[in-house]
């Protein structure tokens, strides 16, 4: 009799356990579905189960999901796709920064930028900077030049102001001149320059010739947001990125973010479930010479291979490995306004240790590589560590590689690795055309030889502190083969088709990383990462790409962003502090 008991009890478990994996906590419809799944490329519903996707189909289809509980959003013929996973950018570091930032992405006018600026500086307050850092350049403007010291000192007046052009060069208005103390006795730090004029007085511009490091260090020398304005920022950063229909990213560390202090933020918004990106993390070493050290500190703390749930959501955030740049030797600038940087000869014999500790332990790394003469080096010390200790089908990716070669790509091929190609050349096109040539740009990176050799490919931005962080720029960048001035710079044969493309920023970022069996598609099984689009960027014209958004964005199963089409699905948009932040007065990527 307890027999028998027991196996009703079974049974009753059994039937209630497969009636909860047919319910839909959320159930799609009415939309425009591209699923970039190649068995199923089109639907019109999406039944999301916790955080998953139960089932793909037709609305009439997936009607039988529906319980009272489900919670039906109407697309009403929308377009719907996968979330976008940027497969490069800085965002734990732009988080830090997002709310100070006044940013140009986007802005159609010289006038209307310095117009921000002085608006910016009237509120901005005692102690703190007008920043501008990245995302834009001269040829996004109707006047299609720079701006001149004369006009940021007039727009900016007493109030201390740094603007960052690409990798090049930055502006410090006078009263930034007087609080870094910069003055005529200034030495210029090894590869940059502070310009004088004829008094031999500085000017107010920076120049990287080509080092980026004297534009970055001064930007750090820059106050920060206080803590809790730093957990607003990010905050407010994710949900910016969530509202371009951004569901993954990885974080490739970048300059002066230091590991694991300039976490603390991120670390803490994870363990409040917080985090509404998938998040999966590089570890930089920042200090030439330390680097051995640094990863092997960080290899002996750290498990890469064991990502527990914070027990809120599961929404990915943990250390992926070790780059972009794993040792300073290796490190070639892409400051298009200068020659190209020869490595030192000390290049090799600083990577190869790095690489046998990395390989040895198993963990992923990437390299920022800009030049193919950078990659053949680099190559070099990576087949010959693979002679000792075989990658094996670990993830490895070179990151950029504008100019690289048919036969370093072959090379990649052969050694099973990826590369993570941004829209760097969407902003520095043209200056690479006056340094290299029309010729060299139509082929920087050659995309199309890379996917058709097999290699995998993630589409991504690098912002924020060169490219803007808007996807659809990458998007329209690669699919139209033009700057974001609309100048050509991509021959036909390297533009994409738009599914392709889309591919790269969703699929092909998983693929990298080699989690696309579950990631990056809509598809049973797949986790529920979506996005509903406020245009179709299938049949939109070529120009109107760079300004689609989302109108809602799931992540993980959960809403994330909600448009006004969807706003009671959200919660209240949180306020941004500090109240001067140019976030409060302008938003996000400018579009006007």
């Amino acid at each position: 009799m307890k027999k028998l008991s027991l196996f009703f009890a079974l049974a009753l478990l059994n039937t209630t356990a497969l009636k909860a994996q047919h319910k839909a906590d959320i159930l799609l419809i009415n939309a425009k579905v591209n699923t970039l799944d190649d068995k199923q490329p089109l639907a019109e519903a999406v039944a999301i189960s916790g955080n998953r996707i139960l089932a793909v189909g037709k609305t009439t289809e997936l009607s039988k999901y529906r319980t009272s509980a489900t919670q039906v959003i109407d697309a009403k013929g929308k377009t719907v796709i996968p979330g976008l996973f940027d497969s490069h950018l800085h965002v734990i570091r732009a988080g830090r920064f997002y709310n100070s930032e006044l940013r140009w992405d986007g802005v159609k006018t010289l006038n209307r930028a310095l117009e921000m600026l002085r608006e910016q500086a009237k509120r901005t307050p005692e102690g703190q900077w007008v920043r501008v850092v990245g995302g834009w350049n001269e040829y996004q403007f109707e006047e299609k030049r720079l701006p001149t010291i004369e006009e940021i000192n007039a727009a900016t007046g007493n109030v201390p102001t740094f603007i960052l052009y690409l990798y090049g060069k930055a502006w410090v208005n006078k009263a930034g001149l007087q609080k870094l103390n910069i003055q005529a006795e200034t030495p210029n730090p090894a590869g940059g320059l502070i310009e004088k004029d004829i008094q031999g007085n500085p000017t107010g511009l920076l120049v990287a010739e080509p080092n980026a490091f004297i534009l970055y260090s001064t930007l750090a020398k820059l106050p920060e947001l206080g803590g809790s304005e730093k957990v607003n920022s990010t905050l407010q950063y994710m949900t910016e990125l969530n509202r371009l229909g951004v569901t993954a990213v990885m974080d490739a560390g970048g300059g002066f973010q230091n590991f694991p202090d300039d976490y603390a933020i991120t670390d803490s918004l994870n363990r409040l479930g917080k985090i509404t990106v998938r998040l999966p993390y590089y570890l930089f070493a920042q200090k030439k010479g330390t680097e051995m050290k640094d990863y092997g500190k960080w290899i002996k703390d750290v498990d890469i291979h064991h990502h527990e749930s914070n027990g809120v959501n599961e929404v990915d955030y943990h250390v992926q490995g070790g780059g972009e740049n794993l040792v300073a030797d290796a490190a070639d600038f892409e400051n298009f306004l200068f020659p190209r940087p020869e490595l030192p000869a000390s290049m090799e014999s600083s990577l190869k240790p790095v690489l046998q500790l990395l390989i040895k332990n198993r963990w992923p790394f990437r390299l920022h590589a800009t030049y193919d003469e950078s990659i053949s080096r680099d190559l070099d010390v990576i087949e010959a560590v693979n002679k000792e200790t075989p990658l094996n089908g670990l993830v490895w990716f070179f990151d950029h590689a504008e100019t690289i070669s048919e036969k370093n790509l072959q090379r990649i091929k052969a050694l099973g690795g990826g590369i993570a190609v941004q829209h760097r050349m969407a902003y520095q096109g043209e200056s690479f055309i006056r340094r290299y040539g029309k010729a060299a740009a139509l082929n920087s990176p050659p995309v199309k030889r890379m996917l058709e050799l097999g290699i995998p490919v993630g589409l991504g931005t690098d912002g924020t502190r060169v490219a803007s962080y808007n996807p659809w720029v990458a998007l329209y960048w690669i699919t139209s083969g033009k700057t974001i001035g609309g100048n050509e710079v991509l021959a036909m044969e390297n533009i994409l088709d738009r599914r392709t493309a889309l591919k790269l920023i969703t699929s092909g970022g998983y693929e990298l990383i080699k989690e696309n069996a579950t990631k990056g598609k809509i598809s049973k099984g797949f986790y529920a990462d979506l996005v509903i689009l406020d245009k179709d960027y299938f049949t939109v014209p070529s120009e109107e790409i760079k300004s689609i958004s989302s109108e809602l964005t799931i992540v993980d199963g959960k809403v994330v962003w909600a448009g006004k089409p969807y706003s009671q699905l959200s919660a209240p948009a949180l306020p941004v502090i500090p109240s001067w932040s140019p976030v409060n007065h302008y938003g996000g990527y400018q579009i006007k």
